[in-house]
């Protein structure tokens, strides 16, 4: 999958993501979109090395979830740095 699709998957990754956990972002839009394209990179590359998964397909169920879960272990990460900052 080239990196125009790893683009386009991880917009929509990180929609998905930001829709299973809602709540309050401090970068906004932006930031979820960005947050959900390394997500769904990290994810890909992650599952790669862990379970020898083929991500080379878009409509892959196992590229979706992984792409996914990146997104949301990613947005988290986020919010917790940012959260802290932010009450410091």
């Amino acid at each position: 999958m080239g990196v125009l699709g790893w683009i386009v998957l991880g917009l929509i990754a990180g929609a998905i993501a930001k829709a299973i956990m809602p709540g309050k972002d401090p970068g906004g839009i932006i930031v979820t979109m960005l947050i959900g394209i390394v997500g769904a990179i990290l994810g890909g590359f992650i599952g790669r090395a862990l379970f020898n998964s083929d991500i080379n397909s878009f409509f892959d169920l196992s590229t979706w979830l992984l792409a996914i879960l990146g997104s949301l272990v990613l947005l988290g990460i986020y919010r917790l740095v940012t959260g802290r900052r932010a009450h410091a």
